[in-house]
């Protein structure tokens, strides 16, 4: 696998490198020494998997605070998606900054986010499959969440989601005493 940094610190594109014969392919998602050398040592404590009907369904934009938050290796398995991610780390450089990408299983491309993102996406096809690698548990009570239309964030999704839950399209937008997350 190669991993590519992001306009983002902290957020890589990881691009498999598939070992491919007429039985089909083969490739490595997670390799502890290779995370290592761009600084990645945690272990990951929980894998979840998400499917998703129709196109035009965005989830997010997810994040959990500290002591609680997370780093995230995410996979489209299934279909084609257009992954966000925002910057929330307390003094980053690209505070508040955003990044995208298209993933599907024919890209062969993952996104790694440290801890201090903000992390959603939208379905651009019908059923989208998503596995996510995380390297914190889940605890309630710990978990926030941005309005993807929030002008401060400036994110350009390709197309206005037809399908949002009500607690991802009621997320306030950010005021001035928003600091971000301290890592």
């Amino acid at each position: 696998m190669t991993f590519k940094q992001t306009i983002l610190e902290g957020a890589w594109v990881v691009t498999l490198d598939p070992f491919v014969d007429d039985r089909g392919t083969f490739s490595r998602m997670f390799c502890e020494n290779e995370f290592a050398e761009i600084g990645f040592t945690k272990n990951f404590a929980q894998v979840n998997y998400a499917t998703n009907k129709s196109k035009g369904i965005f989830r997010g934009l997810h994040f959990q605070v500290p002591p609680y938050s997370d780093s995230k290796l995410i996979r489209c398995v299934r279909g084609k998606v257009y992954d966000v991610i925002v910057d929330i780390r307390q003094g980053s450089k690209t505070f508040l900054k955003s990044f995208a990408i298209e993933l599907s299983p024919e890209e062969n491309k993952m996104l790694f986010i440290t801890d201090g993102f903000a992390h959603g996406y939208l379905t651009l096809e019908v059923k989208c499959e998503l596995i996510y690698f995380h390297s914190t548990a889940y605890k309630p009570g710990f978990e926030g969440g941005l309005n993807y239309k929030d002008p401060k964030l400036n994110i350009a999704l390709p197309f206005e989601p037809s399908k949002i839950s009500e607690k991802d399209k009621n997320y306030t937008y950010i005021d001035n005493k928003f600091n971000g997350i301290k890592i």
